[in-house]
């Protein structure tokens, strides 16, 4: 069987310790011997990223926003220790959210079912979807050190149509702490509500914003009023008509509601609830290695698409020492299919569409099948299990299988 053609690239963000391991053995194993695709390569590694500056991330992006489709490998946010560790000029910013923020968009993470992992949370029957706002909020915000002797900080507004600036207290205390400056605009949450609305009509689920806008009525608040007036103008009659709703609660309320309930909803978040609430969902589900996660803008005409989980540092330290480690691939493997999958669907390639459809199909087989990597195993009261290769080559073998039934 010769390789599957695939008309335009797709972009490769590659990545950090035992993810860019796996990462690369996915591409060489899994996405290279069957398709014949150009892949448009950026090294996320730290070094490479203090090298140039952060001139990677920034190049990257205009290169997402040419061809539309980005598959982004786990990448190191760096802090103090991490500069230490590599020797780096500065912490840099999140290549994560520094490239969500410069694409703009929702970042929709669900979790990858397979029958026979079990769910920890057990009444969850249906898949929730987290929508996590992918700009702004404390991934975009500013922080400092505040002194031992006291101070005072203050917010300040200065409008550029010249108007009078706004400046507030919002603390004055006699000790050190730190202090936090965060922001959000109005065009990306209006994004962000329209692209929560569409998933929900497209696949029949209702959608749920959680705010706190009585502790901060005008940044939450804006959260608020705008998904209500994108929900009454544009979705209202369409969501009736298809026996959804939307509904605002408190975040708190919403988080005990989600517990309890059976599952099929669009959970939309702020950018830093949504970063953790996702990782409470997949682990529910049963692992964070079960969690596939993508940026859509919300035209719905540019994807990156990525693993949900990080690094896997403590992975990456076996690696080095020369052993063999059992570190799920799953979510990285679906970050490739998804961005293989939208790649066909942007260029009417349905072939391109049905191997994307394969390889994930394969995977859930191989799992189901009762091959799998550690973590599921435990899960499931198994005492054995795959090293990461040993997976990989089952998932391979699934593949093969597959593709030669289809011809």
């Amino acid at each position: 069987m010769g390789k599957i053609k695939v008309k335009n690239p797709v972009v490769e963000l590659d990545g950090d310790e035992m993810a860019r391991v796996i990462w690369g053995w996915i591409r060489e194993e899994l996405i290279l011997p069957y398709l014949d695709i150009d892949l448009v390569y950026f090294d996320y590694h730290l070094l490479n990223r203090d090298r140039t500056e952060n001139q990677v991330v920034l190049d990257a992006v205009e290169a997402i926003k040419k061809y539309r489709v980005g598959a982004k490998c786990a990448a190191i946010n760096p802090d103090q220790a991490r500069v230490k560790e590599y020797g780096l000029k500065k912490a840099w910013k999140s290549p994560n959210s520094g490239t969500r923020n410069l694409i703009g968009g929702t970042l929709f993470r669900q979790p990858i079912v397979m029958k026979n992992i079990p769910r920890l949370v057990p009444g969850w029957t249906e898949p929730i979807v987290v929508a996590r706002h992918g700009f702004g909020d404390l991934f975009g915000g500013a922080d400092f050190d505040l002194p031992p002797g006291g101070s005072k900080v203050l917010l300040r507004q200065i409008p550029h149509d010249g108007s009078k600036p706004v400046e507030i207290e919002v603390c004055d205390i006699a000790g050190a702490g730190a202090a936090l400056g965060i922001f959000n605009t109005e065009e990306s949450v209006r994004g962000f509500a329209l692209s929560c609305m569409n998933f929900g009509l497209q696949r029949g689920y209702p959608v749920y914003l959680g705010t706190k806008n009585t502790e901060l009525e005008h940044y939450d608040g804006l959260f608020k009023n705008i998904f209500q007036d994108v929900y009454d103008t544009r979705f209202r009659e369409r969501f009736e008509a298809g026996g959804i709703h939307y509904e605002h609660r408190m975040v708190d309320e919403l988080a005990a509601f989600a517990i309890k309930s059976s599952g099929g909803f669009v959970w939309a978040c702020k950018n830093y609830d949504g970063d953790i609430l996702s990782d409470v969902v997949a682990a529910g589900f049963g692992s964070l290695g079960l969690m596939a996660s993508m940026l859509l803008t919300p035209d719905g005409k540019t994807v990156l698409t990525e693993a949900a989980h990080g690094t896997i540092t403590r992975h990456f330290r076996e690696h080095q020492a020369g052993r063999e480690t059992s570190t799920n691939p799953v979510a990285s493997i679906f970050a490739w299919t998804r961005a293989v999958y939208y790649r066909g669907l942007f260029d009417g390639t349905p072939g391109v569409q049905a191997f994307a459809a394969a390889l994930e199909q394969a995977c859930t087989d191989t799992v189901e099948a009762g091959d799998m990597t550690k973590d599921l195993a435990t899960l499931t009261g198994g005492t054995s299990w795959l090293t990461t290769r040993q997976f990989l080559a089952k998932i391979r073998a699934a593949l093969d299988r597959k593709l030669s039934t289809q011809g």
